[in-house]
């Protein structure tokens, strides 16, 4: 791959700047020949009011960026005109766009200030700014392989981030036009079940996640697949007929233990039964409400799985007083009595009819089970060896 080291001032920079507040995004500068967010770049991320004006303030202060590199893809489109991209430091770039056009002020000297408010020699200063801009030439593996190692910005990219660029075309833009968009009417109801930020490509990295794993893929094989493909509605379909199951089971309960859960996994074991939604939310309110449930993301799988397994809901424990006091208790009857300390080895003919366990060879147990309404405190405390309090499972 070729580099060559080209200093550009932002005056030329920011000519022709181009961004698109519906997705995001940086379009163009330098008079329409950069293209600032191909395909393969991540959505703009830096308009948090701390690092799009932290890029202003230092370039004010005359603190250097760290370097930009281009990629020169004219080659690619063979009309004689110059066509570049952004390989790295489309977010500094696009800030410094944005800030030119007053979509964001910064403080200079205790004051809000947009660009256009900025002095005549505030203004030179920032135009006349030179950033170092490596411009490379290379083949598209080349490329990418360089734009997966660079990271001048200082926000690493994730993983998706990765794949966006590795498996870029125009599946990976319809795809990032439906689930990265954070303007998208669709995000804030999505957002009560898929945990992610949409501009970082998590909301994506679901979609992907859910489909593939129904078809017993990976994300890069299903994106591999179909890189070239013009449409996505196969993983469009697939990512609304898991939430729309979510919602219509659970009778459009928006819990937030709801947020982040594997539903297309849950989609996939269960997505055949049928179920009551308000009789199963009904479920879910109660066991929200239930003191002795520690894990409350776990509700939703074991109300759906016909409450077969209650470890999925960490029920609390005996506190270890009680514990202690129970053991105690049972075990001076038991010796006054002649029998065994464990009630179910005293009631059966055998070796251990009179054995006296000590506390660790014994285990803490509800007398009435939890889900048939038993409660977790010494009222409802029995000490059983630990073979027999194992065999009675949750009877």
């Amino acid at each position: 791959m070729k580099t060559q080291l080209r200093p550009i001032k932002i005056s030329d920079l920011v000519s022709g700047f181009q961004y698109s507040e519906v997705h995001a995004r940086g379009l163009y500068g330098l008079s329409g020949t950069l293209t600032i967010q191909p395909e393969y770049q991540r959505n703009y991320i830096y308009n948090d009011g701390k690092k799009d004006v932290a890029v202003i303030e230092s370039l004010l202060k005359e603190y250097p960026l760290g370097l930009i590199y281009f990629v020169d893809a004219s080659s690619g489109y063979n009309d004689g005109k110059v066509h570049l991209e952004v390989l790295d430091g489309q977010q500094r770039i696009t800030s410094i766009g944005r800030f030119h056009t007053d979509k964001f002020a910064v403080k200079v000297d205790g004051r809000e200030r947009y660009f256009s408010s900025l002095s005549a020699e505030e203004k030179t200063l920032l135009l006349a700014t030179e950033l170092l801009v490596y411009v490379c030439e290379g083949t598209e593996p080349e490329i990418k392989a360089w734009f997966e190692t660079i990271n001048t910005a200082g926000v690493p990219l994730n993983d998706q981030e990765l794949l966006n660029a590795a498996y870029s075309g125009p599946f990976v833009t319809a795809a990032k036009a439906e689930f990265s968009n954070a303007k998208n009417a669709l995000q804030q109801k999505w957002s009560n079940f898929v945990k992610g930020d949409p501009k970082r490509q998590e909301v994506l990295e679901v979609a992907l996640e859910w489909v593939s794993a129904s078809k017993g893929q990976k994300i890069d094989d299903y994106m591999a697949a179909h890189r070239h493909d013009t449409g996505i509605a196969e993983l469009k379909d697939y990512f609304t007929t898991v939430i729309e199951w979510v919602e219509t089971v659970f009778d459009g309960r928006t819990d937030a233990p709801m947020r982040g859960l594997p539903w297309a996994d849950l989609y996939e074991r269960f997505g055949q039964n049928a179920y009551d939604g308000a009789a199963l939310s009904a479920r879910v309110e109660d066991l929200r409400g239930d003191v002795y449930v520690k894990n409350a993301k776990g509700i939703y799988e074991y109300v759906l799985g016909g409450e077969e397994k209650p470890e999925l809901l960490d029920i609390r424990v005996f506190q270890p007083a009680d514990i202690r006091a129970a053991y105690t208790t049972q075990t001076k009857v038991a010796e006054t009595k002649g029998v065994s300390n464990c009630p179910t080895c005293a009631g059966i003919d055998n070796a251990n009819k009179t054995r006296i366990y000590s506390q660790t060879e014994m285990d803490a147990d509800h007398v009435t089970a939890w889900s048939k309404g038993g409660a977790t405190d010494i009222s409802n405390l029995e000490m059983l060896c630990k073979t027999h309090n194992r065999a009675k499972g949750n009877r």
